[in-house]
Protein backbone atom coordinates (compact mmCIF):
# COMPACT_ATOMS: atom_id res chain seq x y z
CA UNK A 1 0.00 0.00 0.00
CA UNK A 2 1.49 3.02 -0.71
CA UNK A 3 1.27 6.39 1.09
CA UNK A 4 -0.79 9.32 1.48
CA UNK A 5 1.39 11.15 -0.65
CA UNK A 6 0.63 8.44 -3.49
CA UNK A 7 -3.38 9.36 -3.30
CA UNK A 8 -4.89 11.62 -6.30
CA UNK A 9 -7.03 12.71 -3.59
CA UNK A 10 -8.93 15.20 -6.31
CA UNK A 11 -9.23 12.27 -8.53
CA UNK A 12 -10.59 10.08 -5.93
CA UNK A 13 -13.42 12.91 -5.09
CA UNK A 14 -14.31 13.41 -8.49
CA UNK A 15 -15.39 9.53 -8.91
CA UNK A 16 -17.11 9.76 -5.70
CA UNK A 17 -19.11 12.70 -7.18
CA UNK A 18 -19.35 11.42 -10.18
CA UNK A 19 -20.98 7.86 -8.70
CA UNK A 20 -24.79 8.91 -9.18
CA UNK A 21 -24.34 9.63 -12.88
CA UNK A 22 -22.54 5.89 -13.70
CA UNK A 23 -25.76 4.36 -12.13
CA UNK A 24 -27.72 6.31 -14.12
CA UNK A 25 -26.21 5.46 -17.12
CA UNK A 26 -26.90 2.01 -16.78
CA UNK A 27 -30.41 2.03 -15.42
CA UNK A 28 -31.16 4.43 -18.49
CA UNK A 29 -29.71 1.80 -21.22
CA UNK A 30 -31.53 -0.74 -19.18
CA UNK A 31 -35.13 1.40 -18.94
CA UNK A 32 -34.54 2.24 -22.85
CA UNK A 33 -33.89 -1.33 -24.12
CA UNK A 34 -30.41 -1.03 -25.62
CA UNK A 35 -28.72 -4.55 -24.02
CA UNK A 36 -32.41 -6.13 -25.08
CA UNK A 37 -32.11 -4.66 -28.71
CA UNK A 38 -28.38 -5.58 -28.90
CA UNK A 39 -28.95 -9.16 -27.90
CA UNK A 40 -32.32 -9.95 -30.21
CA UNK A 41 -30.35 -7.88 -33.57
CA UNK A 42 -27.68 -11.12 -33.03
CA UNK A 43 -25.32 -8.76 -34.57
CA UNK A 44 -23.12 -5.39 -33.43
CA UNK A 45 -25.72 -1.87 -34.77
CA UNK A 46 -24.62 1.92 -35.02
CA UNK A 47 -26.26 4.57 -32.72
CA UNK A 48 -28.43 5.36 -35.99
CA UNK A 49 -30.50 1.83 -35.79
CA UNK A 50 -30.60 2.07 -31.84
CA UNK A 51 -31.61 5.18 -31.84
CA UNK A 52 -34.30 4.54 -34.81
CA UNK A 53 -35.57 1.19 -33.41
CA UNK A 54 -35.92 2.27 -29.92
CA UNK A 55 -37.47 5.86 -30.40
CA UNK A 56 -34.81 8.15 -29.43
CA UNK A 57 -32.26 10.94 -30.89
CA UNK A 58 -29.73 10.26 -32.61
CA UNK A 59 -27.34 12.35 -30.79
CA UNK A 60 -28.36 11.71 -26.86
CA UNK A 61 -28.34 7.71 -28.10
CA UNK A 62 -24.59 7.93 -29.20
CA UNK A 63 -23.75 9.66 -26.31
CA UNK A 64 -25.16 7.06 -23.86
CA UNK A 65 -23.72 4.22 -25.91
CA UNK A 66 -20.15 5.73 -25.39
CA UNK A 67 -20.65 6.14 -21.59
CA UNK A 68 -21.56 2.38 -21.86
CA UNK A 69 -18.66 2.07 -23.54
CA UNK A 70 -16.77 3.80 -21.11
CA UNK A 71 -18.19 1.72 -18.43
CA UNK A 72 -17.34 -1.66 -20.29
CA UNK A 73 -21.08 -2.50 -20.39
CA UNK A 74 -20.81 -2.38 -24.14
CA UNK A 75 -17.94 -2.67 -27.00
CA UNK A 76 -17.51 -0.86 -30.15
CA UNK A 77 -16.05 -1.25 -33.63
CA UNK A 78 -15.02 1.34 -35.81
CA UNK A 79 -15.80 0.40 -39.65
CA UNK A 80 -14.74 2.90 -42.25
CA UNK A 81 -18.72 3.68 -42.32
CA UNK A 82 -19.54 4.06 -38.74
CA UNK A 83 -18.95 3.00 -35.08
CA UNK A 84 -21.03 -0.24 -34.36
CA UNK A 85 -21.87 -1.31 -31.20
CA UNK A 86 -22.47 -4.54 -29.67
CA UNK A 87 -22.89 -5.93 -25.65
CA UNK A 88 -20.23 -7.10 -23.12
CA UNK A 89 -20.17 -10.33 -21.65
CA UNK A 90 -21.90 -8.63 -18.56
CA UNK A 91 -24.46 -6.86 -19.91
CA UNK A 92 -25.79 -9.95 -21.41
CA UNK A 93 -25.66 -11.58 -18.54
CA UNK A 94 -26.75 -9.35 -16.19
CA UNK A 95 -28.98 -6.45 -17.84
CA UNK A 96 -31.03 -8.05 -20.94
CA UNK A 97 -34.76 -8.68 -19.66
CA UNK A 98 -34.51 -12.50 -20.87
CA UNK A 99 -31.34 -13.77 -18.80
CA UNK A 100 -31.93 -16.16 -15.61
CA UNK A 101 -29.08 -13.76 -13.81
CA UNK A 102 -31.13 -10.84 -15.51
CA UNK A 103 -30.86 -7.59 -12.96
CA UNK A 104 -33.06 -5.29 -15.06
CA UNK A 105 -36.02 -5.79 -12.54
CA UNK A 106 -34.09 -4.59 -9.61
CA UNK A 107 -32.47 -1.76 -11.80
CA UNK A 108 -35.85 -0.08 -12.56
CA UNK A 109 -36.74 -0.80 -8.77
CA UNK A 110 -33.66 2.09 -7.88
CA UNK A 111 -33.88 3.97 -10.99
CA UNK A 112 -37.46 4.50 -10.09
CA UNK A 113 -38.39 4.35 -6.07
CA UNK A 114 -34.97 4.42 -4.22
CA UNK A 115 -33.82 6.79 -6.53
CA UNK A 116 -36.81 9.54 -5.84
CA UNK A 117 -35.89 8.42 -1.79
CA UNK A 118 -32.55 9.30 -2.02
CA UNK A 119 -32.59 12.57 -3.26
CA UNK A 120 -34.04 13.23 0.60
CA UNK A 121 -31.04 11.56 2.18
CA UNK A 122 -30.30 14.90 4.15
CA UNK A 123 -33.46 15.09 5.48
CA UNK A 124 -33.52 11.60 6.38
CA UNK A 125 -30.14 11.85 8.74
CA UNK A 126 -31.97 15.32 10.04
CA UNK A 127 -35.24 13.78 10.88
CA UNK A 128 -33.91 9.82 11.61
CA UNK A 129 -36.60 8.20 9.78
CA UNK A 130 -37.48 7.57 5.80
CA UNK A 131 -38.83 10.09 3.44
CA UNK A 132 -41.60 8.19 1.99
CA UNK A 133 -44.00 10.99 2.78
CA UNK A 134 -42.07 13.78 1.10
CA UNK A 135 -41.25 11.07 -2.11
CA UNK A 136 -44.90 9.92 -2.24
CA UNK A 137 -46.96 11.35 -0.22
CA UNK A 138 -47.76 7.72 1.84
CA UNK A 139 -46.98 7.69 5.72
CA UNK A 140 -43.37 6.91 6.91
CA UNK A 141 -44.97 4.60 9.41
CA UNK A 142 -45.72 2.12 6.80
CA UNK A 143 -43.02 1.42 4.79
CA UNK A 144 -44.57 -1.34 2.64
CA UNK A 145 -47.59 -0.02 2.59
CA UNK A 146 -45.42 2.65 0.22
CA UNK A 147 -43.82 -0.32 -0.88
CA UNK A 148 -46.53 -1.74 -2.54
CA UNK A 149 -48.22 1.72 -3.17
CA UNK A 150 -49.63 -0.12 -6.27
CA UNK A 151 -49.87 -3.46 -8.20
CA UNK A 152 -47.42 -2.25 -10.54
CA UNK A 153 -44.48 -1.03 -7.77
CA UNK A 154 -45.03 -4.30 -5.64
CA UNK A 155 -44.61 -6.28 -9.00
CA UNK A 156 -41.63 -4.56 -9.79
CA UNK A 157 -40.04 -4.77 -5.90
CA UNK A 158 -40.88 -8.60 -6.00
CA UNK A 159 -39.13 -9.15 -9.12
CA UNK A 160 -36.60 -7.12 -8.32
CA UNK A 161 -35.80 -9.10 -5.03
CA UNK A 162 -36.56 -12.22 -7.37
CA UNK A 163 -33.19 -10.79 -9.74
CA UNK A 164 -31.11 -10.62 -6.62
CA UNK A 165 -31.31 -14.15 -5.22
CA UNK A 166 -30.96 -15.75 -9.01
CA UNK A 167 -27.35 -14.92 -8.23
CA UNK A 168 -27.05 -14.86 -4.44
CA UNK A 169 -29.46 -17.29 -3.09
CA UNK A 170 -27.70 -20.55 -3.74
CA UNK A 171 -24.52 -18.63 -1.52
CA UNK A 172 -26.29 -18.25 1.48
CA UNK A 173 -28.42 -21.17 1.54
CA UNK A 174 -25.44 -23.19 1.18
CA UNK A 175 -23.47 -21.49 3.75
CA UNK A 176 -24.98 -24.04 6.41
CA UNK A 177 -25.76 -27.76 5.77
CA UNK A 178 -29.79 -27.67 5.66
CA UNK A 179 -30.54 -30.56 4.78
CA UNK A 180 -32.00 -32.06 8.08
CA UNK A 181 -34.51 -29.23 7.58
CA UNK A 182 -37.17 -30.53 6.05
CA UNK A 183 -40.25 -28.58 6.83
CA UNK A 184 -38.97 -24.89 6.17
CA UNK A 185 -40.98 -21.42 6.25
CA UNK A 186 -40.15 -18.49 4.26
CA UNK A 187 -40.95 -15.65 5.98
CA UNK A 188 -41.29 -12.69 3.77
CA UNK A 189 -40.68 -14.87 0.82
CA UNK A 190 -42.46 -12.80 -1.43
CA UNK A 191 -42.01 -13.96 -5.40
CA UNK A 192 -40.02 -17.32 -4.33
CA UNK A 193 -36.85 -16.90 -5.65
CA UNK A 194 -35.25 -17.91 -3.06
CA UNK A 195 -37.20 -20.78 -2.26
CA UNK A 196 -36.81 -22.27 -5.33
CA UNK A 197 -33.47 -22.25 -4.76
CA UNK A 198 -33.80 -23.84 -1.38
CA UNK A 199 -35.73 -26.99 -3.13
CA UNK A 200 -33.38 -26.97 -5.71
CA UNK A 201 -30.71 -27.34 -3.14
CA UNK A 202 -31.92 -29.37 -0.66
CA UNK A 203 -34.45 -31.49 -2.70
CA UNK A 204 -36.22 -33.82 0.20
CA UNK A 205 -37.63 -30.40 1.79
CA UNK A 206 -40.79 -28.14 1.28
CA UNK A 207 -40.83 -24.55 1.40
CA UNK A 208 -43.64 -22.49 2.08
CA UNK A 209 -43.96 -18.87 1.59
CA UNK A 210 -45.43 -16.58 4.34
CA UNK A 211 -46.22 -13.30 3.06
CA UNK A 212 -49.13 -10.75 2.72
CA UNK A 213 -52.39 -12.17 0.87
CA UNK A 214 -51.40 -9.52 -2.00
CA UNK A 215 -47.88 -10.96 -2.34
CA UNK A 216 -49.43 -14.29 -2.18
CA UNK A 217 -51.75 -13.32 -5.14
CA UNK A 218 -49.11 -12.09 -7.40
CA UNK A 219 -46.63 -14.37 -6.46
CA UNK A 220 -49.07 -17.42 -7.51
CA UNK A 221 -49.96 -15.77 -10.90
CA UNK A 222 -46.74 -14.36 -11.80
CA UNK A 223 -43.79 -15.99 -10.42
CA UNK A 224 -44.29 -19.64 -8.61
CA UNK A 225 -45.94 -22.50 -11.30
CA UNK A 226 -48.71 -24.98 -9.60
CA UNK A 227 -46.08 -27.30 -10.37
CA UNK A 228 -43.46 -26.54 -8.35
CA UNK A 229 -44.99 -28.65 -5.72
CA UNK A 230 -42.35 -28.56 -3.04
CA UNK A 231 -43.26 -24.99 -2.50
CA UNK A 232 -46.79 -23.66 -1.06
CA UNK A 233 -48.18 -20.71 0.48
CA UNK A 234 -49.71 -19.27 3.25
CA UNK A 235 -51.27 -16.05 3.70
CA UNK A 236 -50.56 -13.65 6.67
CA UNK A 237 -48.95 -10.73 8.78
CA UNK A 238 -46.25 -12.14 10.73
CA UNK A 239 -46.16 -9.51 12.91
CA UNK A 240 -49.96 -9.74 13.72
CA UNK A 241 -51.22 -12.87 13.05
CA UNK A 242 -49.74 -16.48 13.95
CA UNK A 243 -47.30 -18.41 12.71
CA UNK A 244 -47.11 -22.43 12.21
CA UNK A 245 -44.95 -24.61 13.63
CA UNK A 246 -42.19 -25.89 10.92
CA UNK A 247 -38.47 -26.68 11.73
CA UNK A 248 -36.68 -23.80 10.13
CA UNK A 249 -37.52 -20.45 9.66
CA UNK A 250 -36.10 -18.13 6.93
CA UNK A 251 -35.87 -14.66 7.54
CA UNK A 252 -34.51 -13.01 4.35
CA UNK A 253 -33.62 -9.25 4.33
CA UNK A 254 -36.07 -9.40 6.93
CA UNK A 255 -34.84 -8.04 10.52
CA UNK A 256 -32.85 -5.08 8.71
CA UNK A 257 -36.13 -3.47 7.46
CA UNK A 258 -37.33 -3.08 11.58
CA UNK A 259 -35.63 -1.37 14.76
CA UNK A 260 -34.52 -3.95 17.46
CA UNK A 261 -37.57 -3.80 19.22
CA UNK A 262 -39.48 -4.88 16.04
CA UNK A 263 -37.22 -7.81 15.30
CA UNK A 264 -37.38 -9.13 19.03
CA UNK A 265 -40.81 -9.14 18.50
CA UNK A 266 -40.99 -11.59 15.37
CA UNK A 267 -37.76 -13.47 16.59
CA UNK A 268 -39.84 -14.50 20.05
CA UNK A 269 -42.45 -15.59 17.58
CA UNK A 270 -40.34 -18.02 15.69
CA UNK A 271 -38.89 -19.25 18.71
CA UNK A 272 -42.20 -20.40 20.10
CA UNK A 273 -43.36 -21.64 16.82
CA UNK A 274 -40.28 -23.21 15.96
CA UNK A 275 -39.99 -26.95 16.34
CA UNK A 276 -37.10 -28.51 19.25
CA UNK A 277 -34.07 -29.40 17.31
CA UNK A 278 -35.46 -26.67 15.00
CA UNK A 279 -33.47 -23.42 14.12
CA UNK A 280 -33.92 -20.36 12.10
CA UNK A 281 -31.74 -18.69 9.62
CA UNK A 282 -30.69 -14.74 8.87
CA UNK A 283 -30.02 -14.04 5.84
CA UNK A 284 -28.40 -10.54 5.82
CA UNK A 285 -25.88 -8.25 4.45
CA UNK A 286 -23.20 -8.38 7.91
CA UNK A 287 -21.27 -5.56 8.80
CA UNK A 288 -17.86 -5.57 10.03
CA UNK A 289 -17.94 -5.41 13.99
CA UNK A 290 -16.10 -1.48 14.31
CA UNK A 291 -18.52 -0.97 11.33
CA UNK A 292 -15.57 0.29 9.17
CA UNK A 293 -17.01 -1.79 6.21
CA UNK A 294 -18.12 -3.39 3.71
CA UNK A 295 -19.04 -0.24 2.12
CA UNK A 296 -21.72 -1.92 0.12
CA UNK A 297 -23.29 -2.40 3.60
CA UNK A 298 -22.67 0.57 4.96
CA UNK A 299 -24.80 2.32 1.90
CA UNK A 300 -27.52 -0.38 2.33
CA UNK A 301 -27.38 0.81 5.59
CA UNK A 302 -28.05 4.03 4.74
CA UNK A 303 -30.73 2.88 2.11
CA UNK A 304 -32.46 1.53 5.19
CA UNK A 305 -32.47 5.06 6.64
CA UNK A 306 -34.39 6.76 3.76
CA UNK A 307 -36.54 3.61 2.71
CA UNK A 308 -37.11 1.60 6.05
CA UNK A 309 -37.39 1.85 10.12
CA UNK A 310 -34.37 -0.73 10.43
CA UNK A 311 -30.87 -0.56 9.69
CA UNK A 312 -27.63 -2.83 8.95
CA UNK A 313 -25.94 -4.77 11.65
CA UNK A 314 -23.08 -6.49 12.42
CA UNK A 315 -22.75 -10.75 13.62
CA UNK A 316 -22.62 -9.88 16.97
CA UNK A 317 -25.81 -7.77 17.38
CA UNK A 318 -28.52 -9.99 14.95
CA UNK A 319 -26.82 -12.91 17.67
CA UNK A 320 -27.80 -10.48 20.41
CA UNK A 321 -31.19 -10.25 19.19
CA UNK A 322 -31.79 -14.47 18.52
CA UNK A 323 -30.26 -14.74 22.12
CA UNK A 324 -32.85 -12.25 23.68
CA UNK A 325 -35.57 -14.51 21.59
CA UNK A 326 -34.31 -17.75 23.22
CA UNK A 327 -31.96 -19.15 20.16
CA UNK A 328 -28.32 -20.63 20.69
CA UNK A 329 -25.79 -22.54 18.86
CA UNK A 330 -25.64 -19.65 16.83
CA UNK A 331 -23.20 -19.83 13.88
CA UNK A 332 -22.22 -17.16 11.18
CA UNK A 333 -21.04 -17.55 7.66
CA UNK A 334 -19.84 -14.38 5.65
CA UNK A 335 -20.09 -15.64 2.06
CA UNK A 336 -17.94 -13.13 0.51
CA UNK A 337 -20.59 -12.29 -1.87
CA UNK A 338 -23.28 -9.90 -1.02
CA UNK A 339 -25.40 -11.36 1.70
CA UNK A 340 -24.21 -13.22 4.46
CA UNK A 341 -26.23 -16.23 6.72
CA UNK A 342 -26.56 -16.73 10.67
CA UNK A 343 -27.77 -19.50 12.15
CA UNK A 344 -29.86 -20.00 15.14
CA UNK A 345 -30.72 -23.19 16.49
CA UNK A 346 -33.54 -23.80 19.57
Amino acid sequence: MGSTEDLDYPQIIMQYSNGFLVSKVMFTACELGVFDLLLESGKPLSSDAIASRLGASTMGMERLLNACVGLKLLAVEMTQEEALYRNTEISNIYLTKSSPKSQYHIMMYYSNTVYLCWQYLADAVREGRNQYEKVFGISSKDPFGAMYRSDEEMLKFMAGQNSVWSICGRDVLAAFDLSPFTQIYDLGGGGGALARECVSLYPNSTVTIYDLPKVVQVAKEQFVSPEEHQITFHEGDFFNDSIPEAELYILSKILHDWDDDKCKQLLVKVYKACKPGGGVLLVESLLNEDKSGPVETQLYSMNMLVQTEGKERTAAEYSKLLEAAGFGVIQVKRTGKLYDAVLGRK
